[in-house]
C-alpha cells in the first residue's frame, strides 16, 4: 500500500487537540490512551526522526499496513498530525506534526531518559546531543517559574475539577495483542510495562499519590484482588516498588517508590501538562501541581544536566547509535 492508498483519517484538528465533553475522560485518560500504545509511541519517535510519509514508515519496517492505517489515523484525529496532500496525480499525502504533535518532544525525551538510565537493554534508543553545547545530555525537570530543580519530593499535585480516578483512567489500551499479531520493536519496554496497561497506569498514580497499602491501591484503582496482586508484583519485579515491613502488622507489607519508581516522574508529570494544555475538560485541570521550594503552580521545564541552560526542540539532536558521533553523527534536530 502506497501512500495514495493510506485510508482517509478524516478532518484534521488545526494545531490542537480537542476540548474534551463534560463528564467523560479526562486528559489524563485521553493521554494514556494515546501514549499508552507502543505502535503510537513507534511512529511518533520516526516522525521525530524525519518520517512524513506512509512509505517512510513503512520503509523502517516491522509495521502492518493495517497496524499503520489505524494508527495514523488514530493520531490524525486526536490533532498531532495533519494530513497533506503533496502530489495530486496521484493524489500522495504525509503526515506533518501540528501544534500538539510536535510538543511531544519533551515528554520523549524523558522517556528515552528514563529507559537509558534503567533498562539494561538500552542499545536500540537514540542518543541526544544539546546543540547549544554540544554535548550528549540527560534533561533535568525544574520548575519554570523559579528555575530550581523539581521532582516527586517537592511537587505537591492535587486533583483538579475534572480529576477523580475513574475519569482519569482509558477504558482501554491498544497494547494487548493476540499472540500472533505484529509487535513494533521494544524501544521503551519497561514505560509500556507502567503506562500501557489501564490497571498498571492506575497503580502508578495511585503511588505517585501516596498510595503505600494494599488496601489504598484497591479502594483508587477500583480493581479485582487479583488484578492488584499481579500489578503490585509486576511493579516489585520491575523495581519501581519495593516491599517494605508493615509497622502496624506484622504480617503485611507496604509498597514504597524506589529511585527508579520516583525517577519516572518526570514522564509522567510532563505527559500530564501535555495532555491538559491539549485536551483541557470543560470543568477545568484533572490536576494541579504546586513547586513547593518557591510556592507557585508548578509547570514542568527541562534543563540541559551538561551547560544547564533551557532545553528546546530546536536545540536537541538525536543520534542513531550507528552514527559516528566522533564527528557528530547524523542527527536529526526534533
Amino acid at each position: 500500500m502506497s501512500d495514495e492508498h493510506a485510508p482517509d483519517a478524516g478532518p484534521t484538528i488545526p494545531s490542537a487537540g480537542r476540548e474534551l465533553v463534560p463528564g467523560g475522560d479526562n486528559a489524563i485518560a485521553v493521554t494514556l490512551g494515546l501514549l499508552g500504545d507502543e505502535w503510537n509511541l513507534w511512529i511518533l519517535r520516526h516522525s521525530f526522526q524525519g518520517a512524513k510519509r506512509y512509505s517512510d514508515w513503512m520503509r523502517i519496517g516491522g509495521i502492518s499496513h493495517a497496524v499503520l492505517s489505524s494508527r495514523l489515523a488514530t493520531l490524525t484525529g486526536a490533532g498531532m498530525f495533519d494530513r497533506i496532500r503533496y502530489q495530486d496525480k496521484p493524489p500522495r499525502y504525509e503526515y506533518r506534526r501540528t501544534a500538539c504533535g510536535q510538543q511531544l518532544w519533551s515528554v520523549l525525551l524523558t522517556v528515552w531518559s528514563w529507559e537509558l538510565r534503567w533498562t539494561p537493554d538500552e542499545g536500540v534508543l537514540p542518543l541526544m546531543r544539546h546543540t547549544t553545547c554540544n554535548r550528549l545530555f540527560t534533561p533535568l525537570l525544574s520548575c519554570a517559574s523559579c528555575g530550581r530543580p523539581a521532582g516527586v519530593r517537592n511537587v505537591f499535585a492535587e486533583m483538579g475539577p475534572s480529576g477523580g480516578w475513574t475519569r482519569s483512567v482509558p477504558a482501554a489500551t491498544n497494547r494487548r495483542r493476540s499472540s500472533g499479531a505484529a509487535r513494533p520493536p521494544r524501544v521503551v519496554p519497561q514505560t509500556m510495562e507502567l503506562l500501557g496497561n489501564r490497571w498498571s497506569a492506575a497503580m502508578l498514580g495511585a503511588a505517585f499519590f501516596g498510595a503505600t497499602r494494599y488496601s489504598e491501591f484497591a479502594e483508587r484503582m477500583q480493581a479485582s484482588p487479583t488484578i492488584v496482586a499481579d500489578r503490585l508484583r509486576t511493579f516489585t519485579e520491575l523495581g519501581v516498588l519495593r516491599e517494605c515491613p508493615n509497622t502496624e502488622r506484622a504480617d503485611r507489607v507496604t509498597y514504597q517508590l524506589t529511585e527508579k519508581g520516583r525517577a519516572f516522574f518526570p514522564v509522567v508529570v510532563s505527559m500530564i501538562a501535555w495532555g491538559q494544555r491539549w485536551f483541557p475538560a470543560p470543568e477545568g485541570d484533572a490536576i494541579s501541581f504546586t513547586h513547593t521550594t518557591c510556592g507557585d503552580a508548578f509547570t514542568p521545564r527541562l534543563a540541559c544536566s551538561e551547560c544547564s541552560l533551557e532545553l528546546d526542540a530546536p536545540t536537541v539532536s538525536v543520534e542513531t547509535r550507528t552514527a559516528d558521533l566522533s564527528r557528530g553523527g547524523t542527527p536529526n534536530t526534533l
